[in-house]
This record gives C-alpha cells, sequence and structure tokens, in this order.
C-alpha cells in the first residue's frame, strides 16, 4: 500500500513540474523526491520530450531518468541546437549515448539534412538504434566504434549503470560494472567526405578522451563550412589522466580559426526547472584556462556573446 501510494505521488509530481506554469516549489520537488525515487525505483517507459520526440526510458540512467522528470537534457545546449541547425544541414554526434541529440538534430535537419551518430559502446549503440527507429529517423547513420587520434583497440570501463554516459578509457581503480574493448578511428575516417562538408554542427562527449578526439580531428578542420562550429565537453582532470591538456587543445582551436565560448551546464536536478522557464543563455567568450568540467562552443564568430 505504501510503494502505491508513493508511486502515485510521484506520478504527480512528475506531472505538476511538467505542465504546471510557474516553478513553485518544483526544484526542491525534483531534487529532493522526484530524482532519488526514480533513480532508485526505476520506471521503464514511452515519454515524449519537448520538442516532441519519443524516448523509450529506463530511469536508473541519469540521462534517462532527466529525459522522462523534465522532458530535456542539458537544456541550454538543446535550445542552443535547436537555434543552430536548419533543414538539409548536418550534425556529427561523437558520443551520442542514447541518442537524444541525434534524434533532436535529425527532426531539425529533416530529409534533406543528416546525422551521424557515433558510439563505442555496442549496448548504448543498439539503444541509440532504438530511439532512431521508435522517431522514424531515417536520416540518422550511426556508427558503434571509437574515436581518436591513431587505430587502436580501446578498452572502456563503466563505473555504474546509474549512468551509461559515464563510459570511459580514462583509468579507474574502483569496482567497475562493465567494460568492453573496442577498435578506435581518427573521425575523418569515420565520415564521409559530404558529411564533413555540409556539417553545421559537431558534437563531441567522449569523457575525457577529447584531447585525442581533437588531435584526430585536425584533417578536417579546414575542410568544414565557414559557419560550422563545435561544441565539446571538456574535462580537464580526465584529459591529464590521458596526458592530455585543455591548454593543448584550446590551442589547436585558435590555429584553426576558433574562438571558444562557454555554454551554461548544471547537471543538478534542482537547477532544471529555473532553467527551463528563463530566456536562453548565450555562450559566453572564454579567453582564460578551463580549470573544471566545461561545455565549450567552438565557432568562427568573433563576438562576447555568440549569437
Amino acid at each position: 500500500m505504501k510503494l502505491h501510494t508513493a508511486e502515485s505521488l510521484v506520478s504527480l509530481g512528475r506531472w505538476y513540474m511538467r505542465h504546471a506554469p510557474g516553478s513553485l516549489g518544483k526544484a526542491p520537488l525534483a531534487a529532493q523526491c522526484l530524482n532519488p525515487y526514480l533513480r532508485d525505483h526505476p520506471r521503464r517507459r514511452v515519454t515524449r520530450s519537448r520538442l516532441g520526440a519519443s524516448f523509450a526510458v529506463e530511469t536508473q540512467d541519469l540521462i534517462q531518468r532527466y529525459i522522462y522528470m523534465f522532458g530535456v537534457w542539458e537544456p541550454h545546449l538543446t535550445r542552443w541546437l535547436s537555434r543552430r541547425l536548419r533543414p538539409g544541414d548536418g550534425f556529427i554526434d561523437v558520443g551520442s549515448n542514447l541518442g537524444y541529440f541525434s534524434v533532436l538534430a535529425s527532426r531539425l535537419v529533416g530529409e534533406e539534412g543528416h546525422v551521424v551518430a557515433v558510439e563505442a559502446s555496442p549496448t548504448v549503440h543498439e539503444r541509440g538504434l532504438a530511439q532512431a527507429r521508435l522517431n522514424g529517423c531515417r536520416n540518422i547513420r550511426a556508427v558503434n566504434t571509437a574515436v581518436s587520434d591513431s587505430h587502436g583497440v580501446l578498452t572502456f570501463t563503466l563505473a555504474s549503470s546509474r549512468n551509461i554516459g559515464a563510459n570511459s578509457i580514462v583509468p579507474y581503480n574502483g569496482p567497475a560494472e562493465a567494460s568492453f574493448a573496442i577498435q578506435a578511428r581518427p573521425l575523418p575516417e569515420v565520415l564521409t567526405a559530404a558529411e564533413v562538408a555540409t556539417a553545421r554542427v559537431i558534437k563531441v562527449d567522449v569523457e575525457g578522451a577529447e584531447g585525442s578526439v581533437v588531435r584526430g580531428m585536425v584533417p578536417l578542420l579546414d575542410r568544414l563550412r565557414s559557419d560550422a562550429e563545435i561544441t565539446i565537453e571538456v574535462s580537464p582532470e580526465r584529459m591529464a589522466q590521458l596526458g592530455d591538456s585543455a591548454d593543448e587543445l584550446l590551442a589547436t582551436m585558435r590555429e584553426y580559426g576558433f574562438h571558444a565560448y562557454r555554454i551554461a551546464n548544471d547537471y543538478s536536478a534542482a537547477s532544471y526547472p529555473a532553467a527551463l522557464r528563463r530566456a536562453p543563455l548565450a555562450p559566453v567568450r572564454w579567453r582564460g584556462p578551463v580549470v573544471g568540467e566545461s561545455d565549450l562552443i567552438f565557432s568562427r564568430v568573433d563576438a562576447e556573446t555568440l549569437p
């Protein structure tokens, strides 16, 4: 009886979170009630995102839980991408996870555009394919490969299925839930010439391996269209464990004419209600060193804020 009551209250709370106007009480409701309950009492559902796509989710996982609770993942990046992509554009999703951004981009670029979803985990890759089928996305080419600056076999470790997006090649000494090995290739070898030439946005989210991914991307940087932009989640501490540095990454992008902008991101459940209500935050020019995990957008636009 108590479990049934709790389930009913959580369903009511989720409805309030997603559909009620205003933000009264939503931050504590999300952080203290919905988020921990749905993590520890997982639900399997097909849920609709705020932009109209459907996702089959299991709420034990962080990303899927947020999509279920809020209808969105990384709201600032979602809004930015929604303003950037137009029919006929190309989108390259390196570290596509379960395909949230790939499905979003598929709808934005339309039948004349294309999406390349690159995911290293065979299991997560299959889940991404399922999400594409669920939404009838025929313009997504999904590739199950790791991306690096050279050929070789990389071993990935997943610490916990509570965050399946955290598959990483960064050394991990704690208890691991899963691991797998897969062949890696530089990104230019994964993409066709047409996919490079038409790419409007390239997204890189590779959990610390962004240094080697960007080095491998160098041969295609001067082949991109003039308005192409690259968004990279930069994790200096994890990069350092692999012998890389954020400074080197920034220097490489500067060399090819890209300016760095930082876009707001906050993974706390309490931050989402306010983020969804306020006007979109423009990415701000970033000139200093990157000392903590940051979502950066690299653009040839030279301004204080990225329009």
